[in-house]
């Protein structure tokens, strides 16, 4: 341990010694019967990170910690990773205590009732032995309106998943619902059946918009999933999620991307308790890059002040969502960022996709697919021991192996100029990606990135506005041009009859991935 970090524990150390009326007192101790209730033989644990949301201690030698106790905080225990901590009444992790003696503003979704505590402990139990790797699923923006859409989530993402998955950790990165908190039981409800310890970032639409100020408006998200900034540790990587939604009541925008001074406060400290080398994961709602050039919608003084205390962290990854598009960003120093390498921001697709809409398959549940022709799904990320990591697109119900859509014309003219061509949509790919084509068993040929709609999204578009009944509750979006589309002309001087299409791509994590799809040559008559 450095001298410097030294200095910083005994600080912080000596920060739980001595208690003041207007502090907050606990202990974090081994529940080992597990029954969330410290009883004559279960000790306290020394060293484990406890915070407020701004500062942040240490427990000693007896488990016991000291903190300032300001109302309307919310104080926290940060998992360590050979712990675990106990699940509430809604299947989800307890790790919090609200501090709000006279309660909260009134909201129309409650808020947080008054509390009370004679003292502000923390169980916890060891984990059982572990697999090597981390597995995790990551949920962006599932974003029900309604108990009906809540009824897709359940059918669509969850029970395919549920006892058929490896993962040990879940993480949903905002718009947990659409503007109705009510629906926050429902949810926690259907994603507890996964089984496994389940983080929530807050998203512009989990806002109580009849707050009538930013530090109010995350009170039912806080009721229900605790502080809106936490940290969470696992033996592959260290996760801090924040809340980068600063409510703007009464303006336009009613909101902007960016973090509070108290965040701040509570990074630099827990930043310095970690190692430079190890696995850092920021998880937030609004990404950090401008998905429109120039257009800010996360202040960039926040960024650059976020970037200038990451920069000396070797290992550091952005996970964000919140656009209902996906795509890969590498942040540089024209964005502020000024480490070693490129900083990776993961912009993750949406679980609802796009809000749920389209037309109804077989089974009932929307299309949905994304604005930039995305299917709507989730992402598997695997943290190796080292933080190395490797992610995974799993398209809703598809099959594990669906990485590509594919759209060319069913037919055409057999020695027509050779006009048309064959659209790849790599779901995770990105401008380096390398993606090839071939005919029957012709020879590989690149493929050209193309910034453009795909087609097979302006196809539903089409079918939409020529038909005279609505074809589904909301229609599918309008496309937008996609950063992870590849064109290649199809040739029109084979024999006639039909031809197969194949197509594959490398991808850094997972391998060559394929996809297929066929059109036919016919002879035309004058």
């Amino acid at each position: 341990m450095s001298r410097t970090l030294s200095a910083l524990f005994l600080c912080l150390l000596a920060s739980t010694t001595v208690a003041h009326a207007a502090d907050a007192v606990g202990t974090v101790y081994d529940d080992v019967n597990r029954n969330g209730q410290r009883d004559r033989n279960e000790r306290g644990i020394a060293g484990i990170k406890v915070s407020n949301g701004r500062e942040l201690a240490l427990t000693d030698a007896q488990g016991r910690y000291t903190l300032p106790a300001r109302d309307g905080s919310t104080l926290f225990v940060i998992k360590p990773p050979s712990y675990a901590v106990a699940n509430g009444d809604n299947g989800l992790p307890r790790f919090w205590h609200h501090v709000f003696p006279q309660g909260s503003p009134a909201l129309r979704y409650g808020g947080i009732a008054p509390t009370t505590s004679d003292g502000y402990d923390f169980p916890l139990h060891r984990e059982r032995a572990q697999p090597r790797d981390l597995d995790m699923l990551l949920f962006g923006d599932p974003q029900p309106k309604s108990r009906t859409d809540v009824g897709y989530y359940e059918r669509d993402i969850v029970q395919p998943l549920a006892g058929r998955h490896e993962a040990r950790l879940g993480l949903s990165l905002g718009d947990i619902v659409n503007d109705d908190l009510s629906l926050y039981a429902d949810m926690n409800r259907v994603t507890a059946t996964l089984g496994v310890p389940w983080l929530h970032v807050p998203g512009n639409h989990d806002l109580d918009f009849d707050a009538t100020r930013d530090e109010d408006a995350l009170l039912t998200f806080r009721n229900v999933f605790g502080p809106d900034t936490y940290a969470w540790e696992e033996p592959q990587a260290s996760f801090i999620v924040m809340d980068d939604v600063v409510y703007q009541p009464g303006r336009k925008p009613s909101y902007v991307g960016g973090l509070r001074d108290d965040q701040f406060a509570f990074l630099q400290a827990y930043l310095a308790t970690l190692p430079k080398e190890r696995r850092v994961v920021i998880a937030v709602h609004i990404p950090f890059f401008e998905p429109v050039p120039g257009v800010e919608t996360f202040r960039r003084t926040d960024r650059e002040r976020l970037f200038a205390l990451l920069k000396d962290h070797t290992q550091v990854l952005l996970l964000s969502a919140h656009t209902h598009n996906q795509r890969h960003y590498y942040h540089d120093a024209s964005t502020g960022w000024h480490g070693a390498k490129p900083l990776h921001e993961y912009n993750a697709g949406a679980t609802c996709g796009a809000f749920w809409s389209g037309v109804k398959d077989a089974q009932g549940i929307p299309d949905t697919t994304m604005s930039d022709g995305t299917p709507n799904g989730y992402a598997r990320v695997v943290f190796k021991p080292d933080g190395a990591y490797s992610l995974r697109y799993q398209v809703a119900r598809g099959a594990r192996d669906e990485a590509i859509g594919l759209h060319a014309p069913k037919v055409l003219r057999r020695g027509a100029w050779q006009a048309f061509g064959v659209y790849a949509n790599v779901y995770m790919g990105d401008a380096d990606s390398r993606v090839e084509y071939r005919i029957d068993e012709g020879e590989w040929r690149a493929m050209k990135r193309v910034e453009q709609p795909d087609p097979r999204l302006v196809a539903e578009n089409i079918a939409d506005d020529a038909a005279t009944a609505l074809r589904g509750y909301d229609r599918s979006p309008e496309a937008d041009p996609s950063t992870h589309l590849w064109r290649g002309t199809l040739p029109t001087d084979l024999s006639a009859g039909e031809h197969r299409i194949e197509v594959r791509t490398f991808d850094r994590w997972q391998g060559e991935q394929r996809a297929q799809t066929r059109y036919r040559l016919d002879d035309a008559q004058e």
